[in-house]
C-alpha cells in the first residue's frame, strides 16, 4: 500500500509505503502455548522440540537446548511456566517481556516444587509466539533457565556450576560440607543441593536481590524461590567470585557454614541472628584446626580499636554491606564457642534446636547450661577480652 503525500513547502508529492500488515501486540494465548511446547520439550529431554519454539537467534536456541539439558542432567522435575501478564508493550521488532510463574523440583534433593514468578522475553512472529530470552533484571532468574550449567549429582549432593572447570572443585566442597555437618547433626538427611552462578550479578538476579547485596559474600543459603516457608526447598548460592578469593580452608568453611543452615533450617529458625549465624559457624570451625588469633582475628582488631562490645550481635550488624561484617560473625561464633566450654557441644545443638522451633532464649540457657542471658553476655565479653 503507498501514500501520495503533498509537502506543505513547495506542494511536490513523494510517496510512502505503509506496511500492510497490523502492528505486533502482545498475544498473551501465543506466549501460553509456546511455554506449554517448551514444557513438553524439557519433559521429554527433547532439545530439538525446545529450539523450534525458540526464537530464530542462535542464542536463544542454545539457551532452549541448554534448560533442556540443564533439566535432565539435574533430574528436574514438576516443571510448570504460567504465563501470568505482560510487562509493556511490543517493541519495533514485536518483542515483549512478561512476568511467568515457574515451578520446579530437583528430583532427589527437593520434597516439594519451589514457585516464583521470572521474566520471559517472547517474539511475535508471522508463525506464532517463540521464547527469546529467560530471566531478566526484576524478579527471579532460576540459574537452570538462564545459562547452560555443569552438573554433577550424587546421593548426597547436587552441583550445578555455569563454569565447567569449577565443576570438581565444588563437587569436592560439597561432599566435605556435608560429612562436616553430619558430625555435628547426624540426624540431617544429608541433602545439599549447591548452585553457582556465572558472576555475582547472575546470583543477584537468581535470589531477586538488590545489586551490590551480596557484593562482599561468598555464599549464602535460601530458599530456592524466596519463600519464607518451612517446607520451600533451601539451597546454597554461591559468589565464585568471592569464595574463589579464598584459600582452601576457607572455602570450606564458608560452604560448610552455608550447608549448616541447609541443615539447620537457618532460613525459617526463629532464633536470633547471632544464634543461626553463630551456630552455623560453630559446626563450620568445629574440627577446625585453624588457631584462634585467625578464627578470630576481625573482632580481635574491633574490640581494641573500639572497646569490648555491651551486648551480643543485633540482626542489623549482620547487613550483607555492613563495615564491620566478618568480625560481627566471628563475635557470634565465640558466643557459640562460650557456651561450648559451658556445657559441650550437645547442649550448643539442642539450645539452637529449642530457640529456632520458638523456645526462648532465656529459658535454654536456664535449662541447659545454669545461665541468665547477662551471664553469657559476662562470659562472653571475658573471651573477647583475652583475644
Amino acid at each position: 500500500m503507498t501514500w501520495s503525500v503533498v509537502s506543505a513547502d513547495d506542494e511536490s508529492t513523494f510517496d510512502v509505503d505503509v506496511p500492510s500488515g497490523r502492528v505486533p501486540t502482545v498475544d498473551p494465548a501465543g506466549a501460553a502455548l509456546a511455554l506449554q511446547e517448551f514444557v513438553r520439550a524439557i519433559e521429554t529431554d527433547d532439545g530439538p522440540r525446545a529450539a523450534a519454539v525458540a526464537g530464530a537467534d542462535p542464542s536463544s536456541q542454545s539457551l532452549a537446548v541448554a534448560v533442556v539439558d540443564n533439566a535432565s542432567a539435574a533430574h528436574i522435575r514438576d516443571v510448570s511456566l504460567r504465563y501470568i501478564d505482560s510487562l509493556g508493550t511490543t517493541d519495533a521488532e514485536g518483542e515483549w517481556d512478561a512476568a511467568v510463574a515457574v515451578e520446579w523440583r530437583y528430583a532427589g534433593f527437593d520434597s516439594v516444587a519451589a514457585s516464583t514468578e521470572t521474566v520471559v522475553r517472547f517474539d511475535f512472529t508471522g508463525d506464532g509466539v517463540r521464547i527469546v530470552d529467560l530471566g531478566g533484571e526484576s524478579l527471579r532468574s532460576p540459574i537452570w533457565l538462564t545459562d547452560s550449567l555443569s552438573v554433577s549429582r550424587s546421593k548426597e549432593s547436587l552441583v550445578l556450576v555455569a563454569s565447567p572447570e569449577l565443576l570438581d572443585q565444588y563437587t569436592r566442597l560439597s561432599k566435605r560440607s556435608v560429612d562436616t555437618v553430619a558430625r555435628v547433626l547426624p540426624e540431617w538427611d544429608r541433602r545439599l543441593v549447591v548452585e553457582v552462578p556465572a558472576d555475582r550479578i547472575a546470583l543477584e538476579r537468581a535470589l531477586d536481590v538488590d545489586a551490590g547485596e551480596y557484593q562482599q559474600i561468598a555464599a549464602v543459603a535460601g530458599s530456592a524461590d524466596g519463600s519464607v516457608s518451612v517446607d520451600s526447598p533451601v539451597h546454597v548460592y554461591v559468589n565464585a567470585e568471592v569464595l574463589g578469593g579464598l584459600g582452601k580452608r576457607g572455602r570450606e568453611v564458608v560452604l560448610a557454614h552455608e550447608a549448616a543452615h541447609v541443615a539447620g533450617d537457618g532460613p525459617t529458625s526463629r532464633a536470633p541472628t547471632w544464634l543461626v549465624e553463630g551456630f552455623a559457624d560453630y559446626v563450620a570451625l568445629r574440627d577446625s584446626p585453624l588457631p584462634l588469633d585467625r578464627t578470630a582475628a576481625q573482632v580481635r582488631e574491633r574490640v581494641r580499636t573500639d572497646g569490648l562490645p555491651a551486648e551480643l550481635p543485633g540482626a542489623s550488624e549482620f547487613d550483607t554491606r555492613g563495615p564491620h561484617l566478618g568480625a560481627t560473625y566471628e563475635a557470634a561464633w565465640l558466643v557459640c564457642q562460650v557456651l561450648a566450654r559451658k556445657s559441650g557441644g550437645s547442649a550448643v545443638v539442642e539450645l539452637y534446636k529449642q530457640v529456632s522451633s520458638g523456645g526462648t532464649l532465656s529459658g535454654g540457657l536456664r535449662r541447659l547450661f545454669g545461665w541468665t542471658e547477662e551471664d553469657l553476655v559476662q562470659a562472653w565479653q571475658g573471651t573477647l577480652a583475652e583475644l
